[in-house]
């Protein structure tokens, strides 16, 4: 059985930082494209960072510069630097393969002063 479960969400002031961990079970996340998303109330989901079984990353525009995005054996991470109210969503690690797509509940991330 595959699961995804996000951590390290939570309340930042704006120009904080959080990490997000993603902890895949019943795959091999290097085997696996895994990738962050997003979703703010009211719009579509977002692509925000992926990262290719080979180790390349890739970004979303709004995110470049301030994100990253790595793994270390099964588990994903989003470090996340510079954050604007604008990144207030709840984000979704997402593993695929193929045609196979896992998805993990999600983590609140809020920035406010």
């Amino acid at each position: 059985q595959v699961q995804l479960v996000e951590s390290g969400g939570g309340l930042v002031q704006p120009g904080g930082s959080l990490r997000l961990s993603c902890a895949a079970s019943g795959i091999s996340g290097r085997t696996y494209s895994m990738r962050w998303h997003r979703q703010a109330p009211g719009k579509q989901r977002e692509l925000v960072a992926g990262i290719g079984a080979l180790g390349d990353t890739m970004y979303g525009d709004s995110v470049k510069g301030r994100f990253a995005i790595s793994n270390d054996k099964n588990t994903v991470y989003l470090q996340m630097n510079s954050l604007k109210p604008e990144d207030t969503a709840v984000y979704y690690c997402n593993a695929v393969r193929s045609t196979m797509s896992y998805w993990g509940q999600g983590t609140q991330v809020t920035v406010s002063s």
